[in-house]
């Protein structure tokens, strides 16, 4: 279980601070990856790979020493997997992408100040994983992912979704999105033994999309179907005169901008400006007797990612779309279709390229960017 930190005064790394400070620290998985290249030389791909990824007990966990250490073991096992990709194994390969989530939910909870046994197991998931894969460029990494630290199994109806991806003739494009929702759904679950469902639930919403995704980027991939031979051409009557229809309600727009803290997606990192344009937003449907067809959810992050990894910031701002989606939910804004789009930091709105005093200065100028549109299109509730 999370527990609270008792550590020095002096924390001279990220990764320190941020155990010390818990979810206030502001640490980003984009620092601590940055640190591979300079401190490990992961860069090249020839980093000697340790015999286990272990990370200090969480009795232990409470010195400079001891956070560093566990900081080194992160950085080593992401030179890793960058090493396996730039041996030729694909990021949208189902074991890299697997062990890269593995990777991203372990950092997660550490930061969280987990003091379970998750963090640890999910790491041993992203080197087992690994191991496969430096010991063949092409193995098969196999299909299991275990329900570590007694995780609850939950949602059966997505595991039978992602399983049955695997069968898909297009599964060679979906298979990255498949398996980071096979990991989220044991995070869920890890959160569901050990907080109960209102933790859990941002985790399966993220699971829930990623299957939506990969279940698009199936079909998508699919090769066209063969044309359809013409038919003999066969003169017909004229058809008969067209009624004409009933106008189509005009269609309304209501619009929200949602802002998060700084590499943050969770209900509780949601700015509050944002959370009362959220409200405003289902108070004005119902005032004006709107009714929502139509839903539009985009979600971005800023330019910061020292990861090294291209996809972070792109996870990041599908995690802050599922949020927003699902708060949208809880205040009764629904819709027959919603739209769930993420951009990463492809649409930056403020550049804040002048010089700061300190990080957190250029961390608030970026806010903006940590965003996510809301588009709703409505119509006029028919009356009664």
């Amino acid at each position: 279980m999370r527990q609270p930190t008792d550590l020095p005064t002096l924390l001279p790394t990220p990764l320190a601070q941020a155990a010390r400070g818990s979810l206030t620290a502001g640490l980003t998985r984009a620092a601590l990856a940055a640190a591979v290249v300079a401190a490990t030389g992961c860069a090249t791909g020839n980093a000697p790979s340790p015999a286990t990824a272990t990370l200090t007990p969480p009795a232990q966990r409470f010195t400079d020493e001891a956070i560093q250490a566990d900081q080194r073991t992160y950085e080593t096992m992401q030179g890793r997997l960058k090493a396996i990709n730039d041996g030729g194994r694909p990021v949208r390969d189902y074991g890299l992408s697997k062990a890269q989530c593995w990777l991203d939910v372990s950092f997660h909870e550490y930061t969280r100040n987990d003091r379970s046994a998750f963090p640890q197991a999910a790491l041993a998931e992203a080197e087992k994983l690994a191991k496969v894969m430096e010991a063949s460029r092409t193995a098969s990494v196999g299909w299991d992912t275990p329900l570590v630290n007694n995780a609850e199994r939950l949602r059966p109806d997505l595991w039978a979704r992602a399983q049955a991806l695997r069968g898909h003739t297009g599964w060679r494009c979906a298979q990255q999105k498949a398996a980071c929702a096979e990991v989220e759904l044991v995070h869920a679950g890890n959160e569901q033994r050990q907080l109960q469902w209102r933790h859990a639930k941002p985790y399966v919403q993220i699971a829930e999309d990623l299957l939506g995704e990969a279940d698009a980027l199936a079909q998508a991939c699919e090769p066209p179907p063969p044309p359809t031979p013409q038919p003999s051409v066969i003169t017909q009557p004229p058809p008969p005169p067209v009624r004409s229809l009933p106008p189509t309600p005009a269609s309304l727009e209501r619009k929200a901008t949602v802002v998060f803290n700084f590499d943050r997606s969770g209900r509780a990192d949601i700015r509050p400006e944002g959370l009362a344009q959220l409200k405003s937003l289902a108070q004005q449907l119902q005032r004006e007797g709107l009714v929502a067809q139509r839903i539009s959810i985009t979600g971005h992050a800023d330019r910061l990612n020292g990861t090294g990894n291209a996809a972070y910031n792109q996870r990041l701002s599908e995690k802050r779309a599922a949020t927003v989606r699902a708060v949208l939910a809880e205040l009764g804004v629904v819709a027959p279709a919603v739209l769930s789009a993420a951009k990463g930091d492809e649409q930056q709105v403020q550049a804040c390229s002048e010089r700061f005093a300190s990080t957190a200065e250029l961390q608030e100028c970026l806010l903006p960017n940590r965003r996510v549109d809301v588009v709703v299109f409505a119509t006029q509730a028919a009356p009664r």
